[in-house]
Formats: C-alpha cells, sequence, structure tokens
C-alpha cells in the first residue's frame, strides 16, 4: 500500500517538476522495463532482445494509425498483439538454448528485425524512422494537449502494473522464480521449464507492445533505434540499477535513467558516464539496485535508531 501512495503522489508532481512529455516517457519506459523484468528478474533470463517486440508493435501500430486511422483502443490491441507474438517466435528458438547462447541468440534476431526495418524504406522509413503518427481521441478526449495524453499514459502504466503484480504472486509467477532459482529442479518435479519460458516471453512481450504503441504516439515517430538492441540495452541498464527481481525495480530505474537521460544531457554531453558509475556501484556492491540500497539503509536506520 505504500508503494502505490508513493507511485500516485510520483504521478501526481512529476508532471510538475519536467515537461509532461518526459513525464509519460518515464511511465511508457517503466511499462517497458516491467516485461524485461519479467524475464530478467522473475525467470533468470536476460534478453538483449526487447525493443523487437517494442519496434515491432511501434511500427506495425504507427502504421496503421498514420494510414488506416484506427482508433486507440485497436492500435494498442495490435501492438499488445505483435509484441506478444513476435515474442513468441524469438522466444520459442531462445529458449532451446540457455547461458550465453541464449543471450547471442536474443542479440542475433534483434538485428535481423533491425535490419528488416532498416531495408525496409517503402514502409519503415529505414533510418529516417516512421514520422506522422497521431494521437487518435478516446471518448471525445483529444491527446494532443501533452498533459491529457501524460493522464493516459499513467493510468495505463497502474494497469499494466497492477497485472504485473497479478502475474508475480500467481502460481505462474512462483513457477518463474522456481526456475530461476533451479532450473534442473524445477525440471525435475515436473515443470515443462521450454514452456515456462516461452509463456514468460509472451507476456514479457505483450508489455514492451504496449509500451512500444505509446513512445511512438508520444513523439509522434518511430525511430529506427527503437528495435536497435542500443535501446535494449537501455532497458536492461534501468532495470537493473532500479533492481530486478523487484515489482518496482523498473519503474526507479526508468526514472532514473530518462532524468539522467533528458536532462543532464542538456547540462552535459558524458552523462552516460553518470549512468556508467551507477551501473558499477550495483554491480559491485547492489546487486539488488537501488531498491536493495533503501533497504540495506532502512534497516539500518532501524538499527541505529
Amino acid at each position: 500500500m505504500r508503494a502505490l501512495v508513493l507511485i500516485l503522489a510520483a504521478i501526481c508532481v512529476l508532471p510538475l517538476i519536467v515537461r509532461p512529455a518526459i513525464a509519460a516517457e518515464i511511465w511508457i519506459f517503466a511499462i517497458f522495463g516491467l516485461g524485461l523484468n519479467l524475464l530478467l528478474g522473475y525467470t533468470g533470463l536476460l534478453s538483449f532482445g526487447q525493443s523487437t517486440f517494442f519496434g515491432s508493435a511501434a511500427y506495425v501500430a504507427g502504421y496503421l494509425l498514420k494510414h488506416h486511422a484506427i482508433g486507440l483502443p485497436l492500435a494498442l490491441g495490435v501492438g499488445i498483439g505483435i509484441g506478444a507474438l513476435s515474442a513468441l517466435l524469438v522466444g520459442y528458438l531462445c529458449v532451446q538454448r540457455s547461458g550465453l547462447y541464449f543471450i547471442m541468440l536474443t542479440f542475433a534476431l534483434n538485428q535481423l528485425f533491425y535490419f528488416v526495418a532498416y531495408q525496409w524504406t517503402s514502409v519503415t522509413g529505414g533510418e529516417d524512422g516512421m514520422p506522422g503518427i497521431p494521437r487518435p481521441a478516446i471518448l471525445g478526449i483529444g491527446l494532443t494537449e501533452p498533459l491529457h495524453y501524460y493522464l493516459l499514459v499513467s493510468a495505463l502504466f497502474l494497469l499494466a502494473l497492477g497485472l504485473m503484480k497479478r502475474i508475480v504472486e500467481s502460481p505462474l509467477g512462483k513457477i518463474l522464480q522456481a526456475i530461476r532459482e533451479n532450473e534442473v529442479r524445477a525440471d525435475a518435479v515436473g515443470y515443462n521449464v521450454p514452456r515456462f519460458k516461452l509463456a514468460a516471453f509472451v507476456i514479457g512481450g505483450a508489455f514492451s507492445g504496449a509500451a512500444g504503441v505509446l513512445y511512438a504516439m508520444l513523439f509522434g515517430i518511430v525511430p529506427l533505434e527503437a528495435i536497435g538492441f542500443v535501446f535494449s540495452g537501455n532497458v536492461v541498464f534501468a532495470t537493473l540499477i532500479g533492481g530486478s527481481g523487484s515489482l518496482y525495480g523498473p519503474i526507479i530505474g526508468s526514472f532514473v535513467f530518462i532524468w539522467l537521460s533528458e536532462s543532464m544531457s542538456v547540462v552535459w554531453a558524458r552523462w552516460p558516464l553518470l549512468l556508467g558509475v551507477a551501473f558499477v556501484i550495483v554491480v559491485l556492491f547492489f546487486r539488488g539496485g537501488v531498491v536493495e540500497a533503501w533497504s540495506r539503509l532502512w534497516r539500518f536506520s532501524k538499527r541505529t535508531a
């Protein structure tokens, strides 16, 4: 309950601190991070291809929004479906391997999707991206106003957070955590490990697809970078910094990453150095990210009180 109150307070205060567009980007990236965290934090699968699902959904839904003027609910439905379907295809191949081979497969397939988008210029626009993505009204309310769109993104983020909370606390979530802790033992007790890994892929892809559609409408363009491996790396770094394996870690990491990239980049061109330092500190001292650091600080304050 305390975490929910803090999130609601952040939703109310954030557009007063930063521009609504940046605030909306934070919650969109948090939805993206929730999808990755189901793989990385709860199933123990490090994927460097999450932007495959994000970018594919953004391109397909963006094309339909631009050329066929579909409504917002349909655009989100298409994005979620494309994200889940592309995750099903990629995941089916990747779960056949583990460890380094799994990671390299996710990277290689992401590069395949990237170069398809790069070469298919008649549809995707190639390296120029796909501009002109509109924001259709919903329930008669226009979304061209940045604050209106921010409120929509915030509501969808809360919905995504509630759904992910139900998933990780369900029997499926417990099985995924068992696979993370000991894959061999999970297989020995009768769980079909590849099938459950694939289920995590599909669910994570659906969340990533929803984030991709919202991202395309936020900026009115689907940049080629949205389907590149660097974008996948960004969400991995954000999730690790916030705290993988914690439901709220990707949210904290998204705030840190977007704030640094949007605010500090104006002040200091070498702002990624700060991200690198934060990542090194997390890897060496706080494997649970900001969530673990806060937990340690809280326990220390309770002992000294």
